[in-house]
């Protein structure tokens, strides 16, 4: 039953990823930018290659020949996916869901124009001039965002005509990949957001998780709650959407798809074909199964009979507020003595302001009020100091 698998990067998305793996016998390769990432320190293999150089990438798939391509960031020369699959290669979801999905562009004119989900007004730009335009046509407030990020970097919103610039010159910076255009959206008045893990297999039913609410900073979530409180309309809307949308992409995995919760609906906002970092929450045992564990059974055709709430959880969290190229922890001690409650240190070789480092994971039983484990996760989180 072995396979092997090569991970197009190694974050701490992957490593989890990889300990799921290993417990259940798989092989893995995995693949990043630079030494030692934190999936490199539990993977059987790895490799450090620019993934957006399309002939390291042909090179490094006909060394391993793996069985599976799983995509972890967005940074990857994703055109060369539809190839392998024609290899005989199964990329996860799909080649289709990775080249969808890791442009903005192609994921949001799929769900607007094809699917006809509600979103929010939009357009895109390449030039500052171009940015300008867009901005007058869907109005201020708007949000601007690269067509390729991840964790929110190059996300601003812009609130009058002098953040214009501002807001240009972040994306760009903040742009992964070599595609420099960005998505503008009217500001939508949504009283929450909440991620929606999604999975899809390949002959059994698509399942959903319970919602997962989260709160963000800088475009980056700073904390996540399982479930969240939504109503049973919205969330019957949101499953529609989300199993539209997966559907059209193809595949078998798990999908973290994002919606904003209005007045007048739900919105679809975003997509990702992998676990979903607001989705570590279920790393505090809230599910049967956690996201990364549903994403590999579903890969490996392994089912999945159900996906039941066991109990309540919320992760935030820890960042760093300085460069460092040799980051140390204190405060462990504390975070380990409170009930109810783990971390995870993610093993990252260096730290830089807001670098997210670790984890803070809280669960209680299923009748606590959410608010109250979010409130522990977010204290406890502050506890742990990382120190150059």
């Amino acid at each position: 039953m072995q396979k092997k698998i090569l991970l197009l990067g190694s974050g701490e998305l992957g490593k989890e990823f990889v300990i799921a793996a290993q417990r259940i016998g798989q092989k893995v390769i995995a693949v990043d930018s630079y030494e030692n990432a934190p999936a490199m320190q539990v993977a059987h293999d790895f490799e450090v290659i620019n993934m957006l150089d399309g002939a390291e990438l042909d090179r490094i798939v006909a060394k391993h020949q793996p069985d599976f391509i799983v995509p972890e960031i967005e940074a990857i020369r994703t055109e060369r996916f539809y190839d392998y699959e024609k290899q005989g290669i199964t990329v996860v979801p799909s080649a289709k869901a990775a080249n969808f999905t890791m442009n903005r562009k192609a994921i949001r004119d799929l769900a607007a124009k094809d699917l006809g989900l509600r979103t929010a007004n939009y357009r895109y730009a390449t030039t500052k001039e171009e940015l300008e335009k867009a901005v007058a046509e869907v109005g201020i407030p708007c949000v601007v965002k690269p067509l390729m990020s991840s964790s929110g970097k190059g996300q601003s919103t812009i609130k009058t005509q002098e953040d214009i610039e501002k807001a240009w010159n972040y994306a760009v910076d903040g742009s992964r990949g070599d595609i420099i255009e960005v998505i503008v959206e009217a500001f939508v008045n949504f009283h929450s957001e909440i991620t929606l893990l999604t999975v899809t297999q390949n002959n059994h039913p698509t399942l959903f998780c319970a919602p997962i609410g989260h709160r963000q900073e800088r475009g980056d979530y700073q904390e996540s709650w399982q479930p969240a409180r939504v109503s049973e309309a919205a969330i019957l809307e949101a499953q529609d959407m989300a199993r539209k949308v997966t559907e059209a992409l193809g595949g078998a995995g798990l999908f973290g798809v994002e919606f904003f919760l209005t007045d007048e609906g739900v919105y679809f906002s975003e997509l990702s074909p992998r676990p979903h970092d607001t989705g570590m929450v279920t790393l505090a045992k809230t599910q049967n199964f956690n996201e990364f564990e549903l994403h590999l059974r579903a890969i490996l055709n392994i089912p999945i009979p159900e996906i039941t709430l066991e109990r309540i959880g919320a992760s935030a969290v820890v960042l760093a507020t300085e460069n460092s190229n040799n980051p140390t922890y204190s405060g462990i001690e504390k975070v380990a003595s409170l009930s109810k409650t783990d971390f995870r240190i993610f093993g990252k070789p260096t730290s830089r302001p807001y670098r997210r480092m670790g984890v803070v994971l809280v669960n209680d039983s299923l009748d606590t009020p959410i608010e109250e484990v979010v409130e522990k996760a977010k204290k406890t989180a502050t506890l742990v100091t990382i120190n150059s």
